[in-house]
């Protein structure tokens, strides 16, 4: 007759979920320390449009800051009794910091053009389907980011290679797409209805589940575009 096996301590559910919240919080602590300047440039900058160059600037820092929390939390220990968010944290941001720039930069700078253009739109002469183009390929760029963003955190490709890879996934994995795009619907919604700030509150949760919804393309990356 066989006796159940004790469950050691930190292999339980209670443990687990708590190690979970300890690295969310954590991880939440630290993105918004990393990207504390420039969203403290943000408050100083208002919501005039003439000064989305200056917004983009100081969007700068959270790329990084984003990179580093999906590393993180892809690294994460699921052990209550051996976990090292904060350190994890600061490898992932001294691994990815200068490859998230080269993406993330270019990026910020097509997004303000678009979103300068659509703020005076009127001005521009262009019929009024330039604008909804314009949406469209806004829109397509941030889900683009959001698979380069995924792959520069976890993979050392160069950037015009995790740009062609993030480009490829974006028809590829129309899941992990979807998944991208429920998040920045979500994320939207909040901005608009609630709070600019609630989704810098709750970016580590939002980062977890663009995480799970990325599985495949982190899979098949590994598995075809690795050695």
């Amino acid at each position: 007759m066989s006796t159940p096996q004790a469950t050691a301590f930190g292999d339980g559910p209670l443990s687990r979920a708590a190690a979970l919240i300890h690295t969310l919080v954590t991880v939440e602590v630290l993105l918004l320390g990393a990207a504390a300047p420039g969203l403290a440039g943000l408050l100083v900058v208002g919501t005039d449009p003439a000064n989305l160059p200056l917004a983009a600037v100081c969007l700068l820092p959270l790329g990084p800051a984003l990179s580093a929390a999906l590393y993180a939390l892809h690294h994460r220990d699921r052990d209550l009794t051996d976990l090292h968010p904060a350190r994890t944290y600061w490898r992932g941001w001294r691994l990815n910091a200068l490859p998230a720039l080269k993406l993330w930069t270019p990026l910020l700078a097509w997004l303000t053009v678009i979103a300068f253009t659509l703020t005076h739109f009127s001005a521009t002469g262009l019929p009024g389907w330039w604008a909804v183009l314009l949406v469209v390929i806004g829109v397509g760029s941030l889900l683009w980011g959001a698979h380069a963003l995924v792959l520069t955190s976890l993979f050392a490709f160069r950037a015009r290679d995790t740009a062609r890879l993030a480009g490829y996934f974006l028809i590829r994995r129309g899941g992990a797409t979807l998944g991208a795009a429920s998040l920045l619907v979500l994320t939207g919604a909040m901005t608009v209805l609630l709070t600019e700030a609630l989704p810098a509150l709750l970016a580590a949760p939002l980062l977890l589940s663009l995480l799970h919804s990325s599985r495949p393309v982190i899979a098949e990356t590994q598995e075809d575009f690795t050695v």
